[in-house]
């Protein structure tokens, strides 16, 4: 898959064939949210339930010409009770999945994440991002630009695995893992992510981390061009064809992720993955563009979920 048009349309072509996916959005009340779960609703893959403000989301919707009897909507100011209310709809099996509307990520994943009402699953949660670059020549991911700020190793086993099944959603059935460091030599006292890219390797080869090929420690330009590597003389299955960037802390993922997004024109979309359920979590300054392909990435996942 080489593009994000391309994302969409399997969603719709899932949706034709299995039926639409509701959504439960969270503080609805957002014109930007808006528009995306409309577009969603006309691309006939995604139906939504939206939790908010009703007056706001009234005049919203009034604003921007969405006709609010194709949604149920719930009205609910709060926007802690908002989120609760989301993640109940998903774990009552009333819709497939969570969006963010205007909320604090850390409002909707403390709902998301309680051990009594919400989705957890006892394994890390992790934001994993789509982007189309004009520089690549297919879809790539990118994580973990938005929750984990320091992982340790074994966090970075559930980081990889929850990039993987989002990569598996989109059809790549083995995909390439690399694992970002500014070199491609392990230094374990003064660069201790190198050395954590090599132990994930070997952990990879021993089948301790399945369903993908890794590789590291790689620099961002061997991962992604194949003339870098062949000049460094770099011997990798990854290098060049990556299909997972995984940044070594958050810092490094979310510069990574704002770079290819708001420098280098890439296309993109963002999920949350991990828990019982895909959560679309986007910026709030992020397009009806992006969150409307974020919804389409969530369809993805959660038919390939059902499957599964």
């Amino acid at each position: 898959m080489k593009t994000i048009a391309e994302l969409i349309e399997k969603a719709r072509s899932l949706s034709r064939e299995h039926g639409r996916i509701r959504i439960a959005v969270a503080a609805a009340h957002d014109e930007d949210v808006l528009e995306a779960v409309e577009a969603a609703r006309r691309d006939g893959f995604a139906d939504a339930t939206l939790i908010g403000d009703h007056a706001l989301i009234e005049t919203i919707a009034r604003d921007i010409h969405i006709d609010l009897s194709h949604y149920v909507v719930v009205d609910e100011p709060d926007i802690t009770c908002a989120a609760a209310l989301a993640v109940d709809y998903v774990r009552r099996g009333e819709a497939a999945f969570v969006m963010k509307g205007i909320l604090d990520t850390s409002v909707l994943l403390k709902a998301v994440l309680n051990k009594e009402t919400g989705l957890n699953t006892g394994r890390l949660v992790s934001h994993v991002g789509v982007a189309e670059s004009p520089q690549y020549h297919k879809l790539f991911l990118m994580t973990d630009a938005a929750i984990n700020i320091a992982p340790t190793l074994q966090e970075k086993v559930d980081i990889i695995r929850n990039a993987v099944d989002c990569a598996r959603a989109l059809g790549i059935g083995t995909p390439k893992v690399a694992l970002l460091a500014a070199v491609e030599k392990v230094n374990p006292d003064k660069m201790p992510c190198t050395m954590d890219g090599a132990v994930l390797t070997q952990m990879n080869r021993r089948g301790q981390i399945k369903d993908c090929i890794i590789d590291g420690p790689l620099a961002l330009d061997n991962a992604i061009s194949a003339e870098s590597a062949r000049i460094k003389k770099i011997d990798s299955p990854v290098a060049g064809d990556a299909d997972i960037l995984v940044a070594p802390d958050i810092e490094a993922g979310n510069i990574l992720y704002k770079a290819v997004i708001d420098l280098g024109g890439a296309k993109g979309a963002g999920l949350v993955m991990g828990a019982g359920a895909p959560v679309v979590l986007t910026s709030r300054a992020d397009t009806a563009e992006t969150k409307h392909a974020s919804i389409a990435l969530a369809v993805l996942v959660a038919f390939n979920q059902k499957r599964n």
